[in-house]
């Protein structure tokens, strides 16, 4: 059970920066677990000791500096770097930053599609600050693995805060309060970031907005290709085939020390591939607590598999894959786990997206697990709900 690996690109020149930076994100989709911070002595919680005023205090003691060849000499460590870019590019408004800390190729991932170069970085920044002309940015939580040698993965955590009182793609101002979540994975080197996965929470922007969810995204998927959105979703996500066997079993180990990969792969496999609810019973503990998209927030098993059930119950032949997978921690203190997946099903069921479809979604997310005492205590999990509305509800 691995992670799905990307084909090489055949358009970038082999003694390039950027394929040296692309031949380092194939690499890492095989890392080894020894890539993974085995504590938290660089991580959110310790840089921000002292309060939020540190995080822009680079030369706190408390601050453990890593090497991070080719990166601005400011920064101490990955978590600094992310912290700082993101406070000066959004909440400073220093958004040509971008230039310096995103590679001219850059892949991005958002809602409904893959799009391509940091000038639409660029111009989706503006858009959003335009819109949301006070926005701030506050980190939850950043996980991240590997180094300088094979790259930096990040998993950043936001939760967005602002009012809407300028122009959007969805209209005019409607001067409401936005609290949303975002989730974004990056890998970054040599002071660049090269590859991102944003999962924002779009359903619930819309919806915060005081609008129509539901009518927004048929209208939006209305004017693509001239709209904001990626003009093909289909062309942009690989194939994924689940065949017609019967799924395979993979126990779920009792204990969570050194296999984390095995844990989580087991853990998405049994629930979502082979069906099998009852076994969250051992993955989560009773207790546990999801944030997730448009606003969900579930307390205990019982409301979690619901969530889980009606997901199914939509698309009753989706298969879900776990594309990448890193964490930091220990079994003593924990884990903090990141964890990108995606699948393809069928709008053949009846739930929260109305009357079946029959039409098939891209439905991808990024998952954030605490684990203590073996099994998860919280999880956030942001997935591309605005997206898979305009997939199934849009002409065609």
């Amino acid at each position: 059970m691995t992670e799905k690996k990307e084909p090489p690109s055949n358009m970038t020149k082999p003694n390039s920066p950027s394929a040296d930076r692309k031949n380092t994100h194939l690499r890492f989709a095989a890392l080894r677990d020894e890539h993974m911070p085995t504590d938290f002595s660089i991580s959110l919680d310790t840089y921000r000791r002292g309060g939020t005023k540190e995080f822009l205090d680079k030369t706190a003691d408390h601050i453990t500096a890593q090497p991070m060849r080719g990166f601005e000499p400011e920064y101490r460590n990955i978590v600094d770097y992310i912290v700082r870019i993101t406070h000066r590019i959004w909440e400073e408004k220093d958004i040509g930053y971008i230039y310096d800390t995103y590679s001219h190729d850059c892949r991005v991932w958002d809602d409904v599609g893959l799009q391509y170069g940091r000038d639409k970085i660029v111009a989706d920044t503006v858009h959003t600050n335009n819109a949301i002309p006070d926005a701030r940015l506050v980190a939850d939580e950043i996980i991240w693995a590997g180094n300088e040698e094979v790259g930096f993965h990040t998993s950043h955590r936001t939760m967005i805060l602002g009012t809407n009182t300028g122009y959007s793609r969805f209209g005019p101002p409607t001067n409401k309060s936005l609290r949303l979540l975002c989730i974004a994975n990056c890998v970054a080197r040599d002071n660049e970031i090269y590859d991102e996965y944003v999962a924002y929470d779009t359903a619930a922007l819309v919806q915060q907005m005081g609008l129509d969810v539901v009518e927004m995204a048929k209208r939006v998927a209305a004017r693509r290709p001239q709209g904001p959105f990626a003009p093909n979703f289909d062309a942009s996500e690989p194939s994924r085939m689940a065949g017609q066997g019967t799924p395979p079993r993979y126990p779920i180990p009792d204990i969570v020390e050194n296999n984390v990969r095995e844990f989580v792969h087991a853990a998405f496999e049994t629930i979502w591939n082979r069906r099998n609810f009852q076994a969250m019973n051992r993955v989560y503990a009773p207790s546990v607590v999801f944030e997730g998209s448009t606003n969900r927030i579930y307390r205990g098993i019982g409301q979690l598999r619901s969530h889980v059930l009606s997901m199914v119950a939509m698309f009753p032949n989706i298969q879900i894959s776990v594309d990448d997978l890193y964490w930091m921690g220990n079994a003593r203190d924990g884990y903090l786990v990141s964890i990108r997946w995606g699948g393809i099903g069928a709008h053949r069921g009846h739930g929260a997206y109305g009357e079946p479809t029959d039409r098939e979604a891209h439905i991808w997310g990024i998952t954030q697990w605490l684990i203590s005492d073996n099994q998860v205590q919280k999880e956030w999990t942001v997935f591309n709900e605005f997206g898979i509305l305009m997939q199934i509800l849009g002409e065609r």
